[in-house]
């Protein structure tokens, strides 16, 4: 993850690019159901004056990140998700009827793996990348932008050229599990 980027744009036929990647990702029976809110140079004022207003940037750790010339909101729809099941040929499924219905929310599954082959799909692209939750502002940021409430906000990504600077959070020393960790071989 990138946390201090140059000012410099993004070409948005790269951003075209990238999107088309995500957009790839697994979709329960391809209902689709990300959007995308992309802002790109003087626009990431929309979003950072209500995530994180001026007054508490003094001492921030990567204060880098404010320079990223794009930020994306991803959105997950659940409305596409019970429209798609509710068509002739997933009706029987009864997830058709309203998002109570699905035992696991796959909206928000399948919009988390778009949000991560975009961000692989920077990377590759030579991009730096930082995905992070909006503790703050959230309803201002909808408000502004014209997003309605019933969509479900994952977080916000800031995309950019890095600096040479790839200063490392603060969990990054932290020992990753190994597979015998996490595979269960037969049952538990």
């Amino acid at each position: 993850m990138c946390r201090s980027f140059r000012p410099d744009p993004v070409d948005p036929a790269l951003l075209d690019e990238l999107v088309e990647l995500a957009s790839r990702a697994p979709s329960a029976g391809k209902s689709q159901g990300l959007h995308l809110v992309v802002l790109e140079g003087a626009d990431t004022d929309a979003f950072w004056r209500h995530a994180f207003p001026v007054e508490r940037r003094n001492g921030f750790r990567w204060p880098g990140l404010f320079t990223a010339p794009v930020i994306v909101l991803p959105f997950a729809d659940a409305d596409a998700y019970v429209r798609r099941y509710a068509e002739p040929d997933k009706a029987s499924t009864g997830l058709g009827v309203a998002p109570e219905a699905w035992p696991t929310p796959y909206w928000t599954i399948d919009a988390s793996m778009a949000v991560m082959t975009l961000l692989l799909a920077a990377e590759d692209a030579g991009l730096g990348a930082l995905l992070f939750a909006v503790f703050n502002g959230e309803q201002a940021v909808r408000d502004e932008l014209g997003v309605p409430d019933r969509l479900q906000l994952l977080g916000a990504l800031a995309l950019g050229w890095p600096t040479t600077e790839r200063e490392q959070g603060r969990s990054a020393g932290r020992q990753r599990r190994s597979a015998s960790d996490i595979i269960h071989r037969g049952r538990w």
